[in-house]
């Protein structure tokens, strides 16, 4: 079965990982990517696909891949083991991984410099960490093949605009930049290969606190909150011993609430989604001190300029600054299955959710919903009705202990 996929992406498997690849592997050499010597901006086009930002790129001179862009990845990575034999690497080492199982589940080869290829923009001095085993299971998640992730070597030498509403990013050197008309410049920090960045956040209950919060675009959720329930209490409305993702040591367990407001600069994010890590995770043992992570949940809602260089995030609200915060009313967690990602499979179910109420159990398969085939219908879509509308009642043929069943849920708002 399909390892256990993460419910807010980010607090994941892959964040650990980096982490300790980082110290591991990190040469003497800068890794980057410069523009072609005679081009001053490029377009490159991204799917943004359940809240992941995925690119294509060769590697090797071949592909194209998928990779995920990610400013939480310290250290590129390619997760399809398969990859290893497809793209020629002449040299690589094998690098043993603590914490994340037994024998081969817990290595990596670390291989030379890749010639990694992005229309418009050459590659210097990339190299990557390929798992011997798929620990992710990013494919099932997304519901299309993912090759890897990509972060502080694609940002750390460019300047780099992310346009959700139209899927593309521009790219400049730091020197060339053109900025937002009416955009707000933020303060950010480059540590550990990862940007962060202080926010103001007002709890429901009133409490007004300054934070230290990694930017993070491979977070599909809003905002993380660490260490908050200690020393505030949780929201007035919780849903308890949510599966927040996992880590090193397996799940992280936490709470998902909302908080009043985010505050970035000028402008104030209100009544978002928030994930509370349990305080008791040993997963929470970062090297550099912080407080959460601020993912594209709400990024998405601004264009972003990230400039590493100098040190500054520059945001513009979009078209969807102001549209609600809705979480997934089910209770069901799934994932794409089958040769061609057309198969919908229950890996979790919330326990007291609208899932668990009518029966619904991990390993049933979703055919179909209001008499349309999930094959017909992409993971965004499905995610969109399940959280559509408070007690909206849908009909599903579920393919459950060897029958089909047809079942009435009634979605419903938890927090």
């Amino acid at each position: 079965m399909l390892l256990k996929l993460f419910h807010q992406l980010k607090q994941s498997r892959t964040l650990w990982l980096v982490c300790l690849l980082s110290f591991c592997f990190l040469t003497a050499r800068a890794q980057y990517f410069d523009l072609d010597f005679h081009k001053k901006k490029v377009t490159i086009p991204f799917h943004l696909v359940r809240s992941l930002m995925v690119i294509k790129l060769n590697i090797n001179h071949k592909g194209p891949f998928n990779f995920i862009l990610d400013t939480g990845v310290g250290l590129m990575i390619i997760t399809d083991p398969k990859l290893a034999d497809s793209i020629y690497i002449p040299n690589k080492r094998t690098l043993k991984i603590p914490g994340l199982g037994e024998g081969e589940d817990a290595e990596a080869y670390v291989t030379s410099p890749l010639d990694v290829e992005i229309p418009g923009l050459k590659s210097y001095d990339v190299a990557a960490a390929i798992l011997k085993k798929d620990l992710f299971s990013l494919s099932g998640y997304a519901g299309m093949p993912i090759h890897g992730l990509i972060g502080y070597e694609f940002f750390n030498n460019l300047a780099v605009k992310i346009n959700t509403p139209d899927s593309t990013l521009t790219v400049w050197r730091p020197k060339d930049v053109k900025v937002f008309r009416k955009g707000v410049p933020i303060p950010i920090t480059i540590e550990d290969r990862k940007p962060y960045v202080e926010a103001w956040i007002t709890l429901q209950s009133g409490e007004n606190i300054k934070t230290k919060l990694i930017i993070d675009l491979g977070a599909g959720h809003p905002i993380s909150l660490e260490n908050i329930v200690k020393r505030y209490g949780l929201p007035q409305k919780f849903i308890t011993s949510a599966n927040l993702g996992i880590g090193l040591n397996g799940p992280i367990n936490g709470y998902l609430g909302r908080i009043a407001a985010i505050e970035l600069g000028k402008f104030k994010v209100k009544d978002a989604i928030a994930s509370f890590p349990d305080v008791n995770n040993n997963q929470l043992n970062l090297s550099v001190e912080r407080d959460g992570n601020l993912g594209i949940g709400t990024l998405k809602r601004f264009s972003v300029i990230l400039d590493y260089a100098h040190n500054t995030m520059y945001l513009k609200p979009g078209p969807n600054f102001r549209e609600p915060f809705e979480h997934d009313m089910s209770g069901l967690e799934y994932y794409a299955a089958g040769e061609n990602f057309d198969r919908i499979v229950i890996n979790r179910v919330e326990p007291g959710s609208a899932g668990d109420e009518v029966g619904l159990e991990p390993d049933d398969e979703i055919v179909s919903i209001n008499f349309k085939p999930v094959a017909k219908m992409t993971l965004e879509e499905i995610d969109d009705i399940f959280k559509s509308k408070n007690d909206r009642s849908l009909l599903l043929d579920v393919y459950h202990d060897k029958r089909l069943d047809k079942v009435v849920l009634t979605l419903k708002r938890r927090i």
